[in-house]
């Protein structure tokens, strides 16, 4: 780090994907020990949280019984604070007891499954916020209806903010985490060559089928940012194409929602969980939700993109 305040860049495996970490250091920094903060902090969310690992603390908890105390530890815990929160807040349209019907569409470690299909569009379901109880001081957690809790619409946000805390602990002042489409910016990166102080530049992207494309540029300080779209993951059913937001009311992919949602927020957590509930709310009653939290909603619709939809319903 010869040149002062160059730009680093620390990435790692996550949760299928890859976690950054953007900062410029002084000179002399030593990036091994924050990289590895970095990395032991999205291990732990994925060991706790990942519906792949049968081991998980997440799926432990699915397995037990109903009624039955269960510990959890505290990242876990943390994150079904939010999601309770967002659930209630949302009537709903966020909702993380949807591991039934993430499998049997093919959005977990297995294919779509037809009787699979139907057993999740025929659940009865009660939101996880009225079944799902929670007690945080000791730590502990219990069912009182069954329920397969799935936080894929809430993780990553989650991991993002830990990125961000292992950089402040390591005394970054100035940083921007990424986790795919989430990300949370701290401070300003340095002034450019022209001494313009400007936030750190963030790209939005259209809703392109197959390709990459920017619609719109960011300027984040001290600000989260997280988008749920309908045109990056995905399964194809037969001769169907269907995106990987589930309507809880439905117990099946949503169909008819916007292209993507995109919210800013102050924390990477609450970005993430209020973009997932306003693909299913839709702009307006998405806009109110992320004006009543304090956050900002950004819609893109079917008319943004470029490229048509492959095997829409």
């Amino acid at each position: 780090m010869s040149i002062k305040n160059a730009r680093l860049v620390l990435n790692g495996a996550t949760m299928g994907t890859r976690w950054a970490l953007t900062l410029h250091p002084e000179p002399g920094f030593d990036p091994a020990p924050l990289r590895a903060a970095c990395q032991a902090e999205v291990d732990r969310i994925d060991a706790q949280m990942s519906t792949w690992k049968p081991d998980s603390d997440l799926m432990r908890f699915n397995a037990a019984p109903l009624g039955e105390w269960r510990d959890l530890p505290p990242e876990l815990m943390e994150v079904l604070v939010e999601a309770l929160v967002i659930g209630r807040e949302s009537g709903g349209a966020f909702e993380i007891a949807m591991g039934d019907a993430v499998r049997a569409w093919g959005f977990g470690p297995v294919p779509a499954d037809e009787a699979a299909i139907r057993a999740a569009m025929a659940k009865p379901r009660r939101p996880s916020f009225e079944v799902l109880e929670l007690d945080p001081a000791r730590g502990r957690a219990r069912k009182h209806a069954e329920m397969s809790l799935d936080l894929c619409g809430i993780a990553k946000g989650y991991g993002v903010d830990r990125l961000i805390a292992a950089a402040r602990a390591a005394g970054i002042t100035c940083a921007l985490a990424a986790i795919d489409g989430e990300l949370r910016a701290i401070g300003k990166p340095p002034k450019d060559r022209d001494g313009n102080d400007r936030g750190w530049a963030v790209a939005l992207e259209r809703p392109d089928f197959g390709h990459r494309a920017i619609h719109a540029m960011f300027e984040l300080t001290d600000l989260a940012i997280a988008t749920s779209g309908d045109y990056r993951h995905w399964v194809r059913v037969g001769d169907r194409h269907l995106a990987h937001t589930m309507d809880p009311a439905r117990g099946a992919p949503l169909i008819g929602g916007p292209a993507s949602a995109t919210v800013l927020a102050e924390s990477c957590i609450r970005a993430d969980a209020l973009a997932s509930a306003c693909m299913v709310l839709g702009e307006s009653r998405g806009r109110a939700l992320a004006a009543r939290l304090g956050a900002e909603l950004i819609c893109l619709t079917a008319a943004d993109r470029r490229t048509p939809v492959p095997g829409a319903v």
